[in-house]
């Protein structure tokens, strides 16, 4: 098993079923979270040195902080709605609770911060839609807090990537603090699956082989790219999403492709 992969767990006591902090990632920037709440049951998220950014996957939840309240958050029952979501970010030191109206999953998403932005509720009509790639590299891109919103060091966006087709792809990677060239973002990839019994792959790989992980991931599963060209591709029959977290020294998002395969741009044009 990839050390790479933390595979679908069951919930624990406080309904987790992943959680990934820099501790246990071996990496300096990003954590996150899922959670599962039955309809009435609450939450209590904080961190003293982290911003936070609460992505309501599915099902409804009123969310409150100690300035202020939303009731009866969220509009879609699945990540495959063709809905966006609603999310809340927080800064360091803001408690954020949540009380499920109906079954609710929610994804925790940190990276560092001082506190530069206040607390505020990221609508659907504040994400920002992309169409990624043709023939079968296409996927449908959903920015929650990318830019179309401010935060410190947070980039958090959500893709769909229809049966039978490549994402994050060409091999692409941002693992070099060198910009304008390069930027330095870890990430973790949150997938799932519909149906739920399906299976998806992606492979994570250096430049020198150091790292060459191919990952089969199912319904739930995290994978975690310290560094390293991370392409995924989708079995006919199956849709793929994904949660992507990325953070790093600082907050831009410029990659590189694997030059052995930048070709596929050209060709696509």
């Amino acid at each position: 098993m990839s050390y790479l992969h933390s595979r679908p767990g069951n919930l624990d006591s406080n309904g987790c079923i992943q959680q990934v902090t820099p501790q246990s990632a071996n990496w300096n920037y990003v954590g996150f979270e899922v959670h599962q709440l039955s309809a009435g049951q609450s939450k209590h998220f904080s961190s003293p040195d982290q911003e936070s950014c609460m992505v309501i996957l599915s099902g409804v939840a009123d969310v409150s902080t100690h300035s202020q309240s939303w009731s009866s958050l969220g509009e879609r029952m699945s990540v495959f709605d063709k809905k966006a979501p609603y999310s809340v970010y927080t800064p360091p030191g803001e408690q954020m609770d949540v009380t499920a109206v109906t079954a609710v999953e929610v994804a925790i998403c940190r990276a560092p911060a001082t506190g530069r932005y206040p607390t505020r509720l990221i609508k659907p009509e504040d994400c920002t839609y992309e169409l990624r790639g043709s023939g079968t590299n296409q996927r449908h891109v959903c920015n929650i807090l990318f830019a179309n919103m401010d935060a410190e060091k947070l980039l958090v966006v959500e893709v769909i990537t229809p049966d039978g087709n490549w994402s994050s792809y060409p091999p692409h990677k941002h693992d070099s603090d060198n910009l304008p060239d390069e930027s330095s973002l870890e990430e973790t990839y949150f997938h799932k699956l519909n149906p739920e019994q399906g299976f998806a792959f992606q492979r994570v790989y250096t430049d020198d082989r150091s790292i060459d992980e191919t990952i089969c991931v199912e319904h739930n599963s995290v994978v975690m790219v310290p560094c390293g060209y991370h392409p995924v591709g989708v079995p006919h029959g199956y849709d793929l999403y994904y949660l992507n977290v990325m953070a790093g020294p600082t907050r831009h998002w410029v990659f590189k492709n694997d030059p052995a395969h930048e070709w596929i741009i050209d060709k696509s044009k």
